[in-house]
């Protein structure tokens, strides 16, 4: 063992205390935006567009699947949707409208909701 390393002194770290207002401590103010009911109850479209991933037949089924429809209805919507780059499969309230995309989302369809004008 190195002698210089023999006699090693004690490190110490010092940490500062500063004080801070209590003012600053406080909770900040957080501001939500919440819908009026005027706005949620308006009536709300479910919209799926195109896209160039999916196969027909499980657009489809996914229409089936998540609104219950028979299969020429989604057949129907599946060709609008085709053709169109879009369509419209179902309006209503805001809250079941945003279930809906977000159940579209979950088969990777690309949905979105809008406000009927």
């Amino acid at each position: 063992m190195d002698r210089a390393r023999g006699n090693r002194a004690t490190q110490c770290t010092v940490l500062s205390v500063v004080h801070i207002p209590r003012s600053a401590l406080e909770m900040p103010t957080i501001e939500k935006q919440e819908a009026t009911s005027e706005e949620t109850e308006m009536p709300w479209n479910v919209v799926v567009h195109n896209d160039p991933i999916n196969l027909m037949s499980y657009v489809t089924m996914v229409f089936q699947r998540v609104f219950g429809y028979p299969r020429e209805r989604a057949e129907k919507h599946m060709l609008e949707v085709h053709h169109n780059g879009r369509s419209i499969l179902w309006s209503g309230v805001r809250e079941r409208a945003e279930l809906y995309v977000q159940q579209l989302h979950g088969y990777l369809l690309l949905a979105t909701v809008e406000k009927v004008d």
